[in-house]
C-alpha cells in the first residue's frame, strides 16, 4: 500500500478508500435497561430486505454515498465510480476490496472504455479488511448514529440514515480519524 500514495502524487490522482454495507430494520442494539440478568425481547417484523450503501472516504476528510433499495451490482459500482469522478472533478485513486461486484465483466469494460485514464483501481488485501477506513464510517453510523434506533419502514431508516450521513459529514475530522484508526500508511 505504501507505493499507492507515491503512483497519487506521480499522476496527481486523489486517493479514495471505497466500501459497502447493507442497514437492516432491525436495531442495532448498544444498550438496554432491561434488568440485570434480563434478557430483553424486542419484537420486530424480520426480513431480509435491507438498503445498500456505498461510499467513498478521502484523507481530507469528504465522504460520498449512493444509497439503493436492493443488493448492488457490477452496474452500481460503475455508477458510483462515475458518481466519485463528477463529485470530485479529478483523476481517482480508488482503493477497495475484492468483492465481486468490484471484479465484475461490466467493471472491467468500463475501465477498458476510457474510463481507465481518470480512475485508477487498488484493492485491499483479501486479509485485512481491518485496513480499510471506510470500515470506520459503517462501524460510527451503525454503533454511533443509528444506536438502538428501531426504524418502522424502510422511508424512516431512510430518512435516519441520510441525517446520519449528514451529520458525519460535517464532521471532517472524525473522518479522518477512520484513517489514523485502520493505520493505513497512505
Amino acid at each position: 500500500m505504501a507505493g499507492v500514495k507515491k503512483k497519487a502524487k506521480r499522476e496527481q490522482r486523489l486517493i479514495v478508500c471505497v466500501d459497502e454495507a447493507a442497514f437492516y430494520l432491525l436495531a442495532g442494539l448498544v444498550r438496554t435497561y432491561a434488568p440485570c440478568g434480563e434478557t430483553p425481547v424486542l419484537r420486530v417484523f424480520q426480513t431480509r430486505d435491507h438498503l445498500s450503501v456505498m461510499s467513498g472516504v478521502t484523507l481530507n476528510g469528504h465522504l460520498t454515498t449512493r444509497t439503493r433499495a436492493y443488493a448492488l451490482t457490477g452496474l452500481d459500482s460503475i455508477s458510483f465510480l462515475q458518481h466519485l469522478s463528477w463529485y470530485f472533478g479529478c483523476k481517482l485513486l480508488v482503493i477497495w476490496d475484492g468483492a465481486t461486484i468490484h471484479r465484475s465483466q461490466e467493471v472491467q469494460e468500463f475501465l477498458a472504455a476510457g474510463w481507465a485514464k481518470t480512475i485508477h483501481l487498488e484493492r485491499f488485501p483479501a486479509y485485512a479488511p481491518e485496513l480499510n477506513p471506510d470500515e470506520g464510517v459503517w462501524q460510527h453510523l451503525k454503533h454511533v448514529e443509528l444506536r438502538n434506533l428501531r426504524c418502522f419502514d424502510f422511508n424512516h431508516l431512510s430518512m435516519e440514515l441520510k441525517l446520519a450521513i449528514r451529520r458525519m459529514r460535517n464532521k471532517p475530522d472524525l473522518i479522518q480519524s477512520f484513517f489514523t484508526g485502520a493505520k493505513l500508511a497512505l
